[in-house]
């Protein structure tokens, strides 16, 4: 505490209280929420700008769809299950398969469609043209389905539940695929 004085006048002035641990606590925090996001961060980047309002334009090969939109959602959906284990006939919310992870993300934007990557190809719209992310890819596979399916998630890149071993993730678009479909579109 110091004193500070004039002649007539006697002022004291005291150091405001400390708060044990304020700026700690708050350091803490803001570690403990970017150690959480982290494993998301491309998602939550990508949710982010897509949040900003858009100017109209013709779209880009490769763009993000527009927030909110169905497929927005089934891309996020995806985009946040990297890193779960998979699972033969996995659905979620713990671990997936290849076709379980593409119905569970439509399933979250709020469109259904077939559990097996066999009926996604056999039921849903073909894309004819450029692909757009939330599509699903059809590849060959030696399974027991014969069928394995991920979802484009923008930029030459899908989010795969691949097989026993792997853990769902982002990789890029490989050739080879049998077709593609656009859950959502209609006939």
């Amino acid at each position: 505490m110091s004193r500070l004085s004039h002649p007539g006048l006697r002022v004291v002035a005291r150091p405001a209280p400390r708060r044990p641990g304020g700026g700690l606590a708050v350091l803490v925090v803001v570690t403990v929420l970017a150690a959480l996001a982290a494993p998301h961060a491309q998602a939550l980047r990508g949710l982010v700008t897509d949040g900003l309002p858009a100017i109209a334009a013709p779209e880009r090969p490769g763009a993000r769809p527009a927030s909110g939109s169905r497929s927005a959602r089934a891309v996020a959906f995806a985009l946040a299950q990297r890193g779960k284990p998979y699972r033969w006939g996995g659905e979620g919310p713990s671990a997936f398969d290849c076709s379980g992870l593409t119905w569970a993300a439509w399933q979250a934007a709020g469109v259904t469609i077939p559990r097996t990557a066999a009926g996604q190809l056999a039921t849903l719209p073909r894309v004819h043209g450029q692909l757009r992310p939330g599509d699903l890819v059809i590849y060959p596979s030696s399974g027991p389905t014969r069928r394995h399916v991920a979802i484009l998630v923008g930029r030459g890149r899908i989010v795969e539940a691949r097989g026993r071993g792997i853990r769902v993730r982002s990789t890029r678009l490989r050739d080879g695929w049998l077709g593609a479909v656009r859950p959502g579109a209609g006939p």
